[in-house]
């Protein structure tokens, strides 16, 4: 009985932690979507006024090969920071109680299952027992 209850509660809390790492995933996107439009207009506003400037100091392919440069080290700077993201607090505390739930809801099978071949044992010793008297 008691491994059933443990592990109800290592169900729950191992739904709890997936709905709090979904919900973590979703604000995430959502963020992630408005911030790439802003920063869709900024590149574009951005590379227009480079190339402009670029323009007057050196040739039409040397300014757009800086500008790609520039634009290269922006998206590796950005997935880095989009890769970085650790799960909360309640993520991490549902997850420790769904590993001691299964934890004591293994020991307790063990136990049981223990306990049952004991009683088996004795139970056989016994009408071997009665069977020779």
């Amino acid at each position: 009985m008691r491994a059933l209850r443990l592990a109800r509660v290592a169900a729950e809390a191992e739904g709890l932690r997936l709905r709090e790492r979904m919900r973590r995933t979703a604000m995430r996107a959502a963020f992630g979507i408005v911030a790439m439009g802003f920063l869709a207009a900024a590149v574009v506003f951005a590379h227009v006024a480079a190339w402009f400037w670029l323009r007057v100091a050196w040739e039409a392919q040397y300014a757009a090969l800086i500008v790609a440069g520039a634009d290269l080290l922006l998206a590796i700077l950005l997935a880095l920071l989009a890769a970085r993201s650790s799960p909360g607090r309640i993520e991490l505390e549902a997850l420790a109680v769904r590993r001691r739930a299964i934890d004591s809801a293994t020991s307790t099978l063990a136990f049981s299952a223990l306990a049952m071949q004991l009683l088996r044992l004795f139970t056989s010793l016994l009408s071997r027992r009665r069977s020779r008297e």
